[in-house]
């Protein structure tokens, strides 16, 4: 886990072209999107089409993302952070909890640019796989240079699902995709680039990072 400090980050919709602000808490990131072998270790599962230990763990949903924050903060003594309400298809944020939970859209922007303003923390061939130099095909963690934060695959190799719902106006229960993947042109694989997904929605591009609160902070803008 990296610690990422607090700061603030623009957030745009392109549906209504409404930007806002968003104060953000510090908070820590996992250095590396979780990987096939860790998430094994947790759940005794191996959902990935592509295998190997050190590939991200893709073909995960929403759902499968928040049950394995959950069991992971429980295999550690911590409390859990969502509250699934089976039956009811959602789940509920405990803000307090000191367990892994999926990084808020804010936050994950924010970890993302590092510091930065631009669209992406340098030269794209060199921080993220993407379809210009992929190969068609997902790569191991941490083959591409770091943000300054010393967060890997911030962009590139396989999107991230964040907290956040996409637009429950138009889109319901949709949550927020981040990063781009191993398959996407490069305008995809920038900063601000947003995408949407139901939440039980699983395919070879879509991976997942936790997240911890820092204790004392106050979790920024709980979706």
């Amino acid at each position: 886990m990296t610690s990422v400090p607090s700061g603030r980050v623009t957030l745009s919709d392109r549906r209504t072209r409404h930007s806002w602000t968003v104060e953000v808490a510090a908070f820590r990131l996992s250095a590396f999107p979780v990987t096939q072998a860790w998430y094994a270790e947790v759940t005794g599962e191996r959902p990935s089409t592509a295998r190997g230990d050190r590939l991200p763990v893709e073909g995960v949903s929403w759902w499968d993302a928040i049950r394995f924050c959950n069991t992971l903060s429980r295999r550690e003594g911590l409390t859990p952070a969502y509250e699934v309400r089976s039956g009811t298809g959602s789940a509920d944020w405990d803000t307090t909890a000191d367990g892994y939970r999926l990084p808020t859209e804010a936050e994950w922007e924010h970890a993302c640019r590092a510091g930065g303003t631009g669209p992406r923390y340098g030269p794209l061939d060199e921080i993220a796989w993407y379809r210009g130099n992929s190969a068609d095909a997902i790569h191991p963690v941490g083959g591409r240079q770091p943000n300054a934060w010393g967060l890997y695959d911030m962009l590139g190799n396989v999107w991230d699902w964040c907290w956040d719902l996409y637009d429950a106006e138009v889109y319901g229960t949709y949550r927020v995709l981040r990063g781009g993947g191993w398959s996407d042109e490069h305008w995809s694989c920038r900063a601000s680039v947003r995408r949407r997904s139901h939440p039980t929605f699983r395919i070879d591009d879509v991976g997942f990072r936790v997240a911890r609160s820092t204790p004392g902070a106050q979790d920024p803008w709980p979706a």
